[in-house]
């Protein structure tokens, strides 16, 4: 075979891949939008050369800028022990499991869960609780641990030798971590239909060097990796009645697709309201979900979540010098707000590459095999005059903020207020396919078990089963297209 020749064949299968793709997706999808390519509205950014999703949206004004690189200086700011000369930034702790709230959110976007089965969990948490709901609806904490586990403290044994200079004391006057977690991985193959094999692996959490003795006979744990924080201003925009008009909690269609509103307890206006952020859309608002990641991760109190990380078994947590100021808190309101409002207007990176031959014919294959039913494609902010950049804006994030059970092979059996153990909040997916360049991984799902997007999608179960297997049904050149759509959302 002659060279021109060998070429002319190497281009007809090139030819004939690309035209098979197209005649298998058929014409599912509505036409392109032209406002696709700005999934976050005129504010959406590039994220070159920074490879950050730390970044104010382009449409903010000038005069807004300040405050927000204050409330990024602010995100990263390390916390350190009380008491200090300055009481802008002591507190920390005395039980948490970050110095900054930057340190889990890595560039504004996802944590790393760690491999290694010998190195310690530190940009994810373990929530922890019993069975039972409080008067809130709220789950009911574990009674020596609370409802979230705190692998460091401010003890100087811990800050210099870690567990093994904890475990060699029995002070009762010194603060222990509350344990140390660790990551044991396990692997299982998934068959597609054409013969190709996939290797999943899965989370199995480790609690070494318990602090204050064993967990409740009836604990429930799950890992959470930290997701990222960008467009959560644009969520928080979306008129709840637009999702609502998207909830079929009975099936009424039988679709096999019936997603739910999660209500929570709102606790900065002290009522129950439709939450839409974290994993199982248990936070109602952007302020309660920075408030408590400042309580929680980093033991900072606050106006929102007064209250310390220690529980009534953990006296020398109790009793140690706080950052407090005359009010009480650790964090001041005006600088809570900074925090929030950073948080809130956070900038979503433009799409990549959104009419390339094969990201359209991804495209196609999205809507074919029914994932635009939970990953909603688009919505419009509400008015807003207090924050002009976030207001009336046509977005793309790709979620429906819902809850749907995801099957049991996805599920931590924890409910979280009117979730299930088995539901959870469709993730948004604008930026999935910048993960590596933000954060070094592509982990994703709640616990970061899925190394990429494909793994994520062959993950699905529940509602979401009959969509995974039209998924897997596809050729290996369609499957290749639908990936690199959702990358270049």
């Amino acid at each position: 075979m002659n060279k021109s020749m060998w070429l002319s064949l190497v281009l007809l299968g090139a030819m004939l891949s690309v035209a098979y793709v197209w005649f298998v997706s058929g014409t599912t999808a509505p036409e392109l939008d032209s406002s696709e390519r700005l999934p976050g509205g005129e504010g959406s950014v590039s994220i070159k050369p920074f490879a950050s999703f730390m970044l104010p949206p382009t449409n903010m004004a000038e005069a807004d800028r300040p405050n927000f690189h204050a409330g990024k200086a602010l995100a990263r700011q390390p916390w350190i022990k009380a008491p200090t000369i300055t009481d802008a930034r002591d507190g920390l702790g005395p039980i948490y499991n970050a110095r900054t709230c930057l340190a889990c959110h890595l560039n504004g976007g996802r944590g790393v869960v760690p491999e290694q089965p010998d190195r310690m969990l530190v940009s994810g948490i373990v929530r922890l609780s019993i069975p039972g709901k409080n008067e809130h609806g709220e789950a009911l904490p574990e009674p020596v641990y609370g409802g979230q586990f705190q692998s460091q403290s401010v003890a100087l044994l811990h800050q210099l030798r870690g567990s093994a200079g904890i475990e060699t004391t029995h002070d009762p006057k010194i603060v222990r971590p509350e344990g140390y977690v660790y990551i044991r991985w396990h692997e299982q193959n998934y068959t597609y239909p054409d013969g190709k094999t996939l290797r999943l692996q899965y989370p199995e959490i480790q609690i070494r060097n318990l602090g204050y003795g064993e967990l409740h006979e009836n604990v429930m744990t799950s890992l959470r990796n930290a997701p990222p924080i960008h467009g959560m201003g644009l969520l928080q925009g979306i008129a709840q009645s637009d999702i609502d008009a998207l909830a079929d909690p009975d099936d009424a269609d039988a679709n096999g697709i019936s997603g739910r509103v999660n209500i929570v307890w709102d606790f900065s206006s002290k009522r129950a309201v439709p939450g839409r952020f974290g994993w199982k859309a248990n936070s109602a608002n952007i302020r309660d979900q920075v408030a408590g990641a400042f309580r929680g991760d980093v033991g900072i109190v606050n106006s929102v979540f007064p209250e310390q990380p220690c529980t009534s078994a953990q006296p020398a947590c109790v009793h140690s010098p706080h950052g407090t100021d005359e009010n009480g808190l650790e964090l001041a309101d005006p600088l809570l707000k900074l925090a929030v409002d950073f948080t809130r207007s956070l900038a979503v990176p433009k799409r990549r590459k959104p009419e390339h031959e094969l990201v359209m014919a991804g495209r196609e294959n999205f809507y074919s095999v029914g994932c635009a039913e939970c990953h909603q494609p688009s919505f419009t902010t509400m008015a807003n005059a207090d924050f002009p950049h976030l207001s009336e804006q046509k977005i793309w994030p790709y979620t429906d903020l819902l809850l749907h059970d995801m099957g049991q092979a996805l599920a931590d059996n924890r409910p979280d207020f009117d979730a299930s153990g088995s539901e959870w909040r469709t993730p948004p997916l604008w930026g999935v396919g910048l993960s590596k360049a933000v954060n070094g991984n592509n982990q994703l799902l709640h616990d970061g078990r899925a190394r990429n997007v494909e793994e994520a999608i062959i993950w699905h179960g529940g509602e979401a089963q009959a969509s995974r297997d039209k998924f897997a049904a596809l050729s290996q050149a369609n499957r290749k297209a639908l990936i690199a759509f959702v990358r270049s959302l």
